[in-house]
């Protein structure tokens, strides 16, 4: 049982509630802690940043782990299952073709609107057990008690007080709750916006998903539900403007010619939007009483599609290494040093991975040396023809890296 405070105190405080804070606020519901959930934004605000048009490719351990929490069932219909990817590199020869038969499986995860995900969310979160959701409200600041964080913010116009034995940080690229902390950050930007929207191709994609590193940028286009597709195109900064004010027309012309024929011509285009392409990597993960993750600790370039998949995989970890030490400990404390610093200890090999992963493909391929050029085509072609390097790509890829919660294995807390 969750250790029993006095007044409004809280086991676990959650700031932000995009898609990584609510679901971890999801994952501790079973565990019997009181909860709150502090969020800026009203759910299913236009202006809310997680629930927009951006296409969630979600790796076979973020499905497993949303089947764990509860979620899938809400989701299922609206998400695409990914049977191939292609990779390759613009006028170059060569490419790579993953296919999930090479690992015994039938997919290698599932495309999802983020939208529609956020809709499920919004739809879970007032049935919670044990959840006391804050918003729309502002933390004004964060301080420190021996057991506890104090946290103050603005709710429904008043000002509220809050305590909480672990104050997480969800809050995103900018967090709030870093920079409360002195957390610094590594941060580079890689001078490049990312252009998103949906299209409706020629051709049927049959579940496959195709990247195309080229540069100014990559370009993927992953399979969507009733034949659409979501493409993700990764502009010079500079160019994005135009990219954005361009008719639709003019808009497919171009991206037909970017992307080739292989799936015909782009017939149809959605809204565009666009966000700039920075590494943020905090270089602390954990101080007394407080953890941040998702983007708050580490928002990646988008290629190879890991950074929703990470964060998703930290709220799996924390939900384990919360719910391992409620089991026969009569006085919980859900923000003990030891129980943070499992936490961390746990999640590095994954995020030195999965940084160096995404970090490295965005750079080596905006590289104009000669060097870098015959480095990535030998790359490429020895994953072209290696299988085994195919497949521990693509096992890396599914969120299988390190030591696996259990949420992912699709077991129970």
């Amino acid at each position: 049982m969750a250790k029993q405070r006095n007044g409004p105190g809280y086991d676990v405080a959650i700031v932000g509630g995009g898609l990584v804070g609510a679901s971890l606020a999801c994952a501790l519901s079973p565990l019997g802690l009181r909860v709150a959930l502090i969020e800026a934004v009203p759910f299913r605000a236009e202006t809310q940043p997680s629930y927009d048009d951006r296409t969630l490719a979600l790796s076979a351990s973020s499905c497993a782990i949303l089947e764990g929490l509860g979620l899938w069932p809400k989701v299922a219909a609206r998400a695409t299952p990914i049977r191939e990817i292609q990779v390759r590199e613009l006028n170059r020869p060569g490419r790579v073709l993953m296919q999930p038969e090479e690992l015994g499986l039938d997919r290698f995860g599932h495309v999802l609107e983020a939208r529609a995900f956020g809709a499920a969310l919004a739809q879970t979160l007032p049935g919670l057990e044990g959840l006391d959701v804050f918003c729309p409200a502002a933390l004004e600041s964060i301080g420190f008690e021996e057991d506890a964080c104090r946290l103050e913010l603005i709710s429904g116009g008043e000002r509220v007080e809050i305590h909480a034995a672990l104050t997480v940080g969800a809050d995103g690229a900018e967090s709030f709750v870093r920079e409360s902390l002195g957390i610094e950050c590594e941060r580079h930007d890689y001078g490049q916006s990312a252009v998103i929207c949906n299209v409706t191709p020629e051709e049927d994609h049959r579940g496959r998903a195709f990247e195309l590193f080229t540069p100014s940028g990559p370009m993927a286009v992953m399979p969507h539900e009733d034949g659409r597709c979501g493409l993700i195109w990764c502009v010079p900064s500079d160019e994005v403007k135009g990219c954005l004010e361009w008719p639709d027309a003019e808009f497919m012309s171009r991206a037909n010619a970017r992307f080739g024929r292989r799936l015909g011509r782009f017939l149809k285009v959605g809204r565009r939007s666009a966000y700039a392409l920075r590494l943020v990597r905090a270089r602390e993960d954990i101080r007394p009483r407080t953890v941040i993750l998702g983007n708050a600790a580490h928002a990646i370039h988008p290629v190879g599609a890991q950074g929703f998949n990470l964060g998703l995989r930290d709220a799996a970890v924390l939900a384990e290494v919360l719910a391992d030490g409620i089991c026969g400990d009569d006085a919980f404390d859900a923000g003990s040093w030891d129980r943070l610093c499992r936490y961390s200890a746990w999640r590095k090999p994954d995020h030195d991975g999965t940084i160096a992963y995404s970090d490295g493909l965005a750079r080596i391929y905006a590289n104009p040396t000669g060097a870098a050029s015959v480095g990535r085509l030998a790359g490429l072609l020895a994953h072209a023809f290696v299988p085994s390097l195919r497949r521990r790509l693509a096992v890396r890829s599914m969120g299988f890296r390190g030591q696996i919660p259990r949420l992912a294995r699709g077991e129970t807390l």
